[in-house]
């Protein structure tokens, strides 16, 4: 039996985790990562007090310890300020995959060996499977509708042996029931949504507090001047509502298709294949890491270039400078600089970087 520090965030997948933990006879510690307690007013629903309150009452009707690790001083350093920097930069950062290296398995991990604990186990519905030689592997999770394993692509290969993932084999229905079975405080919850450890705040908002608006021009693919945006980082690629620009075109829809930095301009374009900058063949990824083996050589993989997206083949080639070189079969719509491109093989999570710059 091993000693275990389960990350108690207050909602029911975690607490199903803590459950089966406790269950299968082994030492379990809840622990909740205080990252975000909101002391600047963003707008919006930011529940860290009723989450903690929630995670301490599982960890009470469970009868094991419970802590909470406050990580704020981290996650200001580590996601917010990567946050916001990456959007004043420009790109669309990914702050829930950042959240998972980072925080969870990073400075938490820290913390959970520090304090002579074996593994963290969370909530997530990802798989993990132990190899012959000791190292171990990432798998997509069993419920194909809340596979979570892109949010995991950049962690590495220590982080992951310290890694468990007791929902990862489940379905999201079956959860609820062993929510239910272990009368758990939190069994009907609602799922959370918003940015990661912060709540329902909206990504707007939540800039807007921090990057002042710098309005430009919204233009066409042609240079033609259409309207007016607010500041480019309120903005993603693909992005087709918000913009306040209405197509002239019955049925077709305009869409962001670029950026002008430079000139501080906010491309439309119509949302269809043959629009320039909409749709890619090729990228160039960085920040690359892998969960377990390398890829060395040129070889044909399956990339998930964001969550929800199905797997596509993939050609990637390794770069002297560590980057990749991925070159899709099929072209992509609004592959975006700044998002997370997970790798995988048979299910296997691989590993995954940023988009930096795609064609």
């Amino acid at each position: 039996m091993a000693k275990i520090l389960v990350g108690l965030s207050g909602g029911v997948d975690s607490s199903v985790a803590a459950a089966l933990m406790v269950e299968q006879g082994h030492e379990v510690v809840g622990a909740y990562m205080k990252n975000w307690i909101n002391t600047d007013n963003v707008p919006g629903d930011c529940p860290w007090e009723n989450d903690v309150e929630d995670a301490h009452a599982v960890a009470k009707k469970l009868g094991i310890e419970f802590r909470v690790v406050d990580l704020i001083d981290q996650y200001q350093e580590r996601i917010v300020d990567y946050l916001l920097e990456g959007y004043r930069s420009g790109i669309t950062p990914n702050p829930d995959v950042y959240c998972n290296r980072e925080m969870k398995f990073g400075v938490f991990l820290d913390y959970a060996l520090s304090q002579g604990f074996e593994y963290v186990a969370t909530g997530h519905y990802a798989r993990k499977r132990e190899r012959a030689d000791g190292s171990a592997d990432i798998l997509r999770g069993s419920d194909t509708n809340k596979d979570q394993s892109y949010f995991l692509a950049l962690m590495e290969q220590h982080q992951a042996k310290h890694a468990l993932f007791p929902c990862g084999e489940m379905q999201k229905p079956e959860v609820r029931e062993v929510a239910e079975r272990f009368d758990l405080p939190t069994a009907k919850k609602k799922d959370s949504q918003g940015i990661c450890f912060i709540g329902n705040v909206k990504m707007s908002d939540f800039l807007r507090h921090y990057v002042p608006d710098r309005p430009g021009n919204i233009v066409d693919t042609e240079g033609k001047r259409l309207g007016r945006h607010q500041g480019l980082h309120l903005y993603t690629l693909g992005q087709r509502k918000g913009h306040g620009v209405a197509s002239p075109r019955d049925g077709v829809a305009y869409v962001v298709v670029g950026k002008n930095l430079e000139k501080n301009e906010l491309i439309v374009g119509y949302n269809e294949q043959e629009t320039p900058g909409l749709f890619a063949n090729r990228s160039v990824v960085g920040t690359v890491s892998w969960v377990n083996k390398p890829v060395t050589s040129r070889r044909k993989i399956e990339a998930q270039p964001r969550y929800r997206a199905k797997g596509e083949p993939v050609w990637v080639t390794p770069r002297e400078d560590g980057k990749l070189d991925v070159e899709f079969i099929r072209p992509q719509r609004a592959l975006t600089p700044g998002q997370i491109c997970a790798f995988y093989e048979n299910g296997v999570l691989l590993g995954g970087g940023v988009f930096e710059s795609v064609e």
